[in-house]
């Protein structure tokens, strides 16, 4: 927090309105690796590999997901979950498409609170949605996993995400 506050003097906090379980608004917190005037509060622009938005500092956090830290806030405030669908930015789109727009299944990932790390996570379904097929494949395995929760499958995708931390799309 300190270091990103020493590069360039914004906030500490990237606050984002996100849509949890049952389709209920939430703020979510993130450690702000973007510069202050580059910001996307709806994030119709997703973060591109090379986004000349993102600061020195926030680079690192991204690659190492240290970004994502601050949505243990979220956690104790029970509007996510440690395991579930990771909630997108509502401006989020595929092909410019929104992505309710793309496939009607999309609402039925909304049953659960959203997680911090999720099945789409853990089979590398990370960054950009620049194609209709980064969404589906994204919204597959959140209902995946929805139907077939079990708390040894949140366990294994727990596991599971300490080897994914650092990423080739977490950019």
């Amino acid at each position: 927090a300190l270091m990103i506050k020493l590069e360039d003097r914004g906030p500490t906090f990237f606050i984002q309105r996100r849509m949890g379980r049952g389709n209920q608004f939430f703020e979510m917190y993130k450690f702000r690796s973007m510069r202050e005037e580059g910001r996307d509060i709806d994030g119709v622009r997703s973060t591109a590999r090379d986004d000349e938005r993102i600061t020195r500092i926030g680079a690192l956090i991204r690659r190492t997901s240290i970004d994502e830290l601050p949505q243990l806030i979220n956690v104790l405030k029970g509007e996510m979950s440690i395991v579930g669908p990771r909630p997108h930015a509502l401006g989020s789109r595929a092909n410019n498409k929104l992505f309710w727009d793309i496939d009607a299944n999309y609402w039925q990932r909304h049953c659960l609170k959203p997680g911090l790390t999720g099945l789409a996570q853990v089979r590398d379904y990370r960054g950009a949605t620049e194609e209709e097929k980064d969404l589906t494949n994204r919204l597959q395995a959140d209902l995946e996993c929805i139907s077939g929760w079990s708390l040894m499958r949140d366990m294994e995708i727990l596991l599971k995400t300490v080897l994914v931390l650092r990423h080739a799309n977490a950019y």
